[in-house]
């Protein structure tokens, strides 16, 4: 069950780098992002 469940966070962290990448500068600053800080903050690191 631990393997199925790291599988699902990971496809789950996949999924949302991918859709925050793919909004613009603008919209990133509109939420309080940084496009370098994408991975760390999806993560929950900052």
């Amino acid at each position: 069950m631990k393997l199925i469940e790291g599988i699902r966070r990971w496809r789950q962290y996949r999924r949302n780098v991918r859709i925050l990448k793919s909004m613009s500068n603008r919209e990133l600053a509109d939420i309080g992002l940084l496009r370098g800080d994408i991975e760390t903050r999806v993560r929950g690191r900052a």
